[in-house]
């Protein structure tokens, strides 16, 4: 559709010049911490982007309107009505204290007096841009919404997400039948991964979502196997559901122009999209608190550049994540240049992608080929030849736009950016110092008792153990360890078998990669005979080592503390509602040494049905993993070395 000439700041445009809507409205600073707390979702977030659009003068030549509260049928299309009610009320029917008692039940959400008419702006602002340029009222649109959405489930708000913004004004699309759109391509490019929209569309072949996230085999929030490159839709919708699962941090735009050239830009020329919709997080941007990626302003560019070759260009984004303020202005300002198609961008990069991002690439393209036969082919070895170092830092054009250079993320973060969102502590004061003392007392307290911790997995090899105990990386492992704050040995070690079936389930984890890992049922089976190594250490540290098998960094309270040691032998398991996110959250009680209590870790009952049915894969385990365990075997004088391999097939053969 041409439109007319526009006057802008006193010049004539012509009619080649793309409508550009843009939504801000301060009304969604409302919703912030109860108390003012730091939090990276704040209002700054939003208000960083306009006022670096207004400094560019870029609002001048763009469409700008107000958020639009969204209409509760509109919503329920995608959220039961239970969340609905959630979401509308919170606001205005609860007290400060009742909110935050509702929000502890979720995970990373927090509520205040603003929540709701903020949630309902957001999802409201995305719906009315969407619906204007699927009318070819606006070529494209860039929503500046808070709170994000793509998180949000159909009955559960998560990870900083109330309502789904993306999938309301998808689904509105859809359903307006006069609008004339059929097929919805859905780009999620934030760091992480946009579980709630890619659930609620499942099974629906009009929508193609395609997501490149951090997930290193399901332990990067929001953790498990819903990221994984296997998830790819179901009955009708099988093949419509894509996923770029980055096995580690760093990854810049060398990695995801390879994936755009290779899997994403392939597919949308088959699918040839009505309309675009990008899950626009900004947390995979360069210096990002809470991603460790390291995509530039440029790079973004270069990527929606590559996406406004299909459906005319039309195409709405919509503010997800993005938590340093400056890489997130300057990285919407980069994307609102390219929208306007007044900035020519420089494709070519001087840098390759690592060696894991070919990895991954070839096995999203095999796993969907048979769907996408543009994905058979196999890539030239001359191409995926080409990669950097992950040691090698990115270099950018634009990197001398930020006060926070491409560099300056502490070590910690820079290595794993793995903070479970719901325990970020940003504080730089004296809460921080409170914190400390608050996690020296119950350290202080629980490294006085003594738990004997039973390892049935790789854990049974001494050597592996140590790993949670002083930090490092064992044979065969793909990360090292953070190790525990006491770094002292276990006092003692010794052997038993115990009456409960072993068996190794998921597809890939973070540490050894792809392949089963070992679990223990909790249900106890006298035909069943299991070995188990056990080590004797503080309570302190078998807190610690519950941290790290759940990918957890918070330490400001023990998880398992004295009254759980009190209560478990009676309730024999104790399920970690704080853990919950993790696979090994299930404290078991296996009896007494010595008058020692015998702690295990292991899933949970209703898991362990999750695998009985299928619903959760039964996956031998990887050829290293299998080794440690046998060397633990044998190193312990347990089991000769053929008698170990064979007791370790037969777990992973033996039908649950």
């Amino acid at each position: 559709m041409e439109f007319p000439p526009d006057r802008i700041n006193g010049t004539e445009q012509l009619s080649v010049q793309r409508r550009v809507g843009l939504v801000y409205d301060e009304r969604m600073c409302k919703h912030s911490t109860p108390e003012a707390e730091r939090h990276p979702e704040n209002p700054d977030r939003i208000r960083a982007i306009w006022y670096k659009l207004l400094s560019a003068g870029i609002h001048h030549r763009c469409m700008v309107f107000d958020a639009k509260v969204v209409e509760d049928k509109y919503i329920a299309a995608v959220h039961t009505s239970n969340h609905i009610d959630l979401i509308k009320t919170i606001s205005s029917k609860k007290t400060a204290s009742q909110r935050n008692r509702v929000a502890a039940r979720y995970n990373s959400i927090y509520f205040n007096e603003g929540s709701s008419e903020s949630a309902y702006l957001a999802a409201g602002s995305v719906l009315e841009v969407a619906e204007k340029v699927a009318k070819g009222e606006l070529n494209s649109a860039f929503a500046i919404v808070r709170p994000p959405g793509h998180h949000a489930e159909e009955n559960e708000p998560m990870g900083f997400c109330l309502y789904n913004n993306v999938a309301i004004a998808a689904r509105f699309l859809l359903n307006q039948k006069d609008l004339g759109i059929n097929k919805i391509l859905i780009v999620d490019w934030d760091v992480h991964h946009g579980n709630g929209t890619q659930k609620m569309f499942w099974k629906d072949p009009r929508v193609l979502f395609f997501s490149v996230h951090r997930h290193e085999y399901g332990s990067f929030y929001p953790t498990g196997d819903d990221g994984s490159h296997v998830m790819i839709g179901e009955g009708p919708g099988a093949g419509y559901n894509i996923n770029v699962p980055w096995e580690n941090g760093r990854c810049g735009d060398a990695d995801y122009i390879a994936v755009w050239d290779h899997i994403l830009i392939p597919v949308a020329k088959d699918f040839n999209p009505d309309i675009i919709i990008i899950s626009a997080g900004f947390d995979a941007a360069i210096g990002d608190p809470l991603g460790g990626c390291r995509v530039t302003p440029h790079g973004y560019s270069i990527m929606l550049k590559k996406l406004m070759k299909f459906s005319r260009g039309k195409i709405i984004m919509a503010l997800e994540g993005g938590y340093n303020l400056n890489s997130l202005a300057n990285s919407v300002v980069a994307c609102v240049e390219m929208l306007l198609e007044d900035k020519p961008v420089a494709e070519s990069l001087e840098v390759y992608p690592f060696e894991s991002t070919w990895r991954v690439i070839k096995a999203v393209r095999e796993k969907l080929s048979t769907f996408w036969p543009t994905l058979a082919d196999k890539l030239p070895e001359e191409l995926t030849s080409r990669v950097t170092s992950q040691h090698q830092i990115y270099s950018s054009q634009s990197e001398d736009e930020y006060e926070d250079g491409p560099n300056t993320l502490p070590e910690d973060l820079e290595n794993d950016v793995t903070i479970p969102l719901s325990k970020l502590n940003l504080s730089e004061d004296a809460g921080s110092d409170q914190v400390t003392a608050t996690s020296q007392a119950w350290r202080s307290q629980l490294a006085k008792i003594d738990v004997w911790y039973a390892s049935f997995g790789s854990n049974m090899s001494e050597p592996r153990f140590l790993c949670y105990i002083q930090g490092g990386q064992a044979e065969g492992m793909k990360r090292p360890c953070r190790g525990a704050v006491d770094k002292t040995k276990p006092k003692e070690v010794m052997w038993k078998t115990v009456p409960h079936r072993l068996f190794f389930g998921r597809e890939s984890t973070a540490t050894w990669g792809p392949g089963g890992v070992a679990f223990l049922n909790p249900e106890s089976n006298y035909q069943e005979k299991t070995f188990i190594c056990l080590y004797k250490i503080t309570l302190e540290q078998f807190n610690d080592v519950l941290l790290q098998e759940n990918v957890r960094i918070d330490t400001s309270s023990p998880f398992f503390d004295l009254n759980a040691l009190d209560s478990i032998e009676y309730e024999k398991t104790i399920s970690l509602e704080a853990l919950k996110d993790g696979w090994y959250h299930n404290v078991v009680y296996l009896g007494k040494e010595n008058d020692i209590p015998i702690l295990t870790m292991t899933c949970t009952r209703t898991a362990v049905e999750g695998f009985k049915s299928g619903k959760i894969p039964i996956c031998a385990p990887p050829k290293e993993y299998a080794d440690t365990l046998v060397r633990g075997l044998v190193q312990g004088k347990q089991l000769s070395e053929d008698e170990a391999v064979s007791y370790i097939q037969e777990a992973a053969t033996k039908p649950l």
